[in-house]
């Protein structure tokens, strides 16, 4: 079986899970709306840290611990994925220091997410899926990403504990063109 397959159907099997142990009084106080802001803001600061190479501002977005889980393809059509606080924190702290960007730039400047699809588990566990535009560093096109978050409330606080990101690199769409 392929290592994404996989990796799919453990998630898929883990979130299963969760969700037949959840109750509907869990949710009688919950503020959906409320948390969905709490989880963008989360989502949306992880994305600019990574892509400004802002190391210590991205590692405040995730859980630090060992079920983290963070897997994208490659361009070359390799992928990459990590597991474990320890192994995410130390492999993408060597990624921003050997790629850095200009100061005050970031390697992909804009950012649009499209067709976002929420599901809360619990009242501290959610599962989110969107398609994602990122702009190339000249705002000339965007590449289209399938992207997904596992996030995971702690201490009162939304952090991101599973990153699926897959690249379309091939079709790349003219920054004039998105609608």
């Amino acid at each position: 079986m392929k290592p994404n397959v996989l990796i799919f159907l453990l998630v898929c099997s883990f979130l299963n899970g969760i969700s037949q142990t959840g109750n509907q009084s869990d949710f009688d106080n919950f503020n959906e709306e409320k948390e969905k802001s709490a989880i963008l803001d989360v989502i949306i600061s992880e994305t600019e840290n990574f892509y400004k190479r802002d190391y210590e501002g991205w590692k405040k977005c995730y859980l630090h611990s060992e079920y983290v889980f963070q897997a994208w393809n490659n361009v070359d059509g390799t992928f990459d994925a990590k597991v474990g606080w320890a192994e995410l924190d130390e492999k993408t702290g060597i990624y921003i220091q050997n790629h850095p960007v200009a100061p005050n730039s970031a390697s992909h400047p804009k950012v649009e997410r499209r067709n976002m699809v929420w599901k809360f588990f619990t009242p501290g566990i959610a599962f989110l899926i969107w398609d994602q535009y990122n702009s190339d560093i000249e705002m000339k096109v965007f590449n289209h990403s399938k992207e997904t978050r596992l996030m995971e409330k702690q201490n009162g606080l939304w952090k991101v504990v599973s990153v699926a990101s897959y690249w379309d690199y091939k079709n790349t769409i003219p920054v004039n063109t998105l609608k």
